[in-house]
């Protein structure tokens, strides 16, 4: 486990409750770390603390909105008063558009995921890196999409929060490599998770999209995105930074 950098390393989860989140800091936790699991349901990550320390290993709860200031902090505090600082955050939570083109996105949709799906990572990032800058190392990785490679994957919304992913994480890698932080991020393609599509039937989004969506290949199990997650964070991954990896079947080849 310590040849990893993971063991006793502090690591915030978001979307933590369930899908590739739980995955994720299950596998962080097993592998000895200590894990803030964060997500909007409180129930949720409650179940996902005690699955942790029922295995034996360490991890705390933080529930609420991410897309709010107060809540970021309280999840950064957390991290630094309960296991002394932010070794790793992991910026996962998320939410789907209803596949929307972009004559069909209302502001109240365009603002909600924008929110969640990009701005929250961004406050973060922000209130984690002083505490990664002051122990002079760092791992940031960020759940971006297929939607980050193509704009077939989703609707408008969703397609541009994920883009933007993309530039948040390059940016970062860029900004702190010389301060020993590195930023990168996965693009899942499907995945078994909880995350729900609410499309309009007949809208045009959803129907220009049916045609593209056949590549998708195998539906992922939420592990395998966290065992490239984990990978990202821990030292076997020491010179990888910028970097968006593709955890997709081979659907970004097609």
């Amino acid at each position: 486990m310590g040849s990893s950098g993971i063991e006793h390393s502090s690591v915030i989860v978001t979307g933590a409750g369930s899908g590739i989140g739980r995955a994720a800091a299950l596998r962080f936790a097993a592998d000895g770390a200590r894990v803030v699991v964060a997500d909007i349901d409180a129930e949720r990550a409650a179940a996902v603390v005690e699955e942790i320390e029922a295995a034996g290993g360490t991890a705390v709860a933080v529930a609420g909105d991410l897309s709010e200031q107060a809540v970021v902090d309280e999840v950064v505090d957390t991290a630094v008063a309960r296991f002394g600082g932010v070794d790793v955050l992991v910026n996962n939570a998320g939410i789907m558009d209803r596949m929307s083109a972009a004559a069909e996105v209302s502001d109240d949709e365009w603002d909600r995921v924008i929110r969640v799906n990009l701005t929250a990572p961004f406050l973060l990032i922000r209130a984690a890196l002083p505490h990664m800058l002051a122990r002079g190392k760092g791992a940031i990785v960020n759940t971006a999409s297929e939607a980050s490679l193509r704009g077939s994957a989703a609707g408008t919304p969703y397609t541009v929060s994920k883009h933007g992913i993309v530039g948040l994480t390059k940016s970062v890698a860029i900004m702190y490599r010389d301060a020993g932080i590195r930023a990168n991020a996965i693009a899942p393609g499907g995945t078994r998770t909880n995350i729900a599509v609410d499309a309009v039937p007949g809208a045009q989004g959803p129907t220009v999209l049916a045609s593209y969506l056949h590549n998708i290949g195998r539906v992922a199990e939420a592990d395998e995105q966290a065992a490239a997650i984990v990978f990202l964070a821990s030292d076997a991954a020491s010179n990888v930074n910028g970097v968006v990896l593709p955890v997709d079947n081979g659907w970004a080849a097609v």
